[in-house]
């Protein structure tokens, strides 16, 4: 068996989309409506081994974080660039402590998902 995607609710697919292909860097390979009730954005690295399913569902329901989900994690193999792009934009963001073995930072999606940005060479 093998991984095929994650799946996001989202209030906002524009804004979305900007923070994962615009910010992240992933881009969008398949788009499928689904009637007139929702919005399905297939986005992928440029590995493409995995995929990020962002569902924009119309009617305009909100939704709430669960306790269960922890975040989604990103490589870069240059963190200070992303955290100066990041600041750039004012965006909250959590570093590693100085004595951790990784660096990486923590923030915020549009929706309040928990973002991962990892310095060095994905595992």
């Amino acid at each position: 068996m093998r991984l095929a995607h994650t799946m996001l609710r989202v209030r906002d697919l524009e804004r979305s989309l900007e923070f994962y292909c615009g910010f992240l860097g992933l881009r969008e390979v398949r788009r499928s409506p689904i009637g007139d009730e929702a919005t399905l954005c297939f986005l992928e690295d440029e590995t493409g081994g995995h995929q990020l399913e962002l569902t924009w569902n119309h009617d305009g329901r909100d939704y709430d974080l669960g306790s269960q989900f922890g975040h989604i994690a990103f490589t870069t193999e240059d963190l200070e660039a992303v955290v100066r792009e990041v600041e750039e934009r004012g965006w909250w963001y959590r570093r590693s402590r100085p004595e951790s073995r990784s660096r990486y930072i923590f923030l915020k999606d549009p929706d309040g998902y928990d973002i991962e940005i990892l310095e060095g060479a994905p595992r």
